[in-house]
């Protein structure tokens, strides 16, 4: 699987995660997918950091990681890592 196509099937894995665990949708739902290797995706919350207020969920985002990666293993049949770009 390419980066590509990981993007085109996003939202059913986002649909996915909210449907099973809301704060873990919250915490990556602005993530802009960065770069897929070597079944590592790099997500970029960047863009979500302009405008950062109350709801940074920079600090909470490890504990959901397992979450994210079981909806992309259900919705790509992918087992990926997840790193975030800094």
């Amino acid at each position: 699987m390419d980066l590509a196509s990981l993007r085109s099937r996003w939202n059913e894995v986002l649909d996915l995660l909210e449907s099973r665990d809301r704060i873990a949708w919250l915490v990556f739902f602005d993530a802009r997918l960065a770069s897929f290797e070597n079944d590592v995706l790099t997500l970029d919350f960047s863009d979500a950091r302009k405008f950062a207020s109350s709801h940074e969920y920079e600090a909470v985002r490890p504990k959901h990681k397992e979450s994210l990666t079981s909806a992309i293993k259900e919705i790509l049949k992918i087992d990926v890592s997840i790193k975030e770009l800094q």
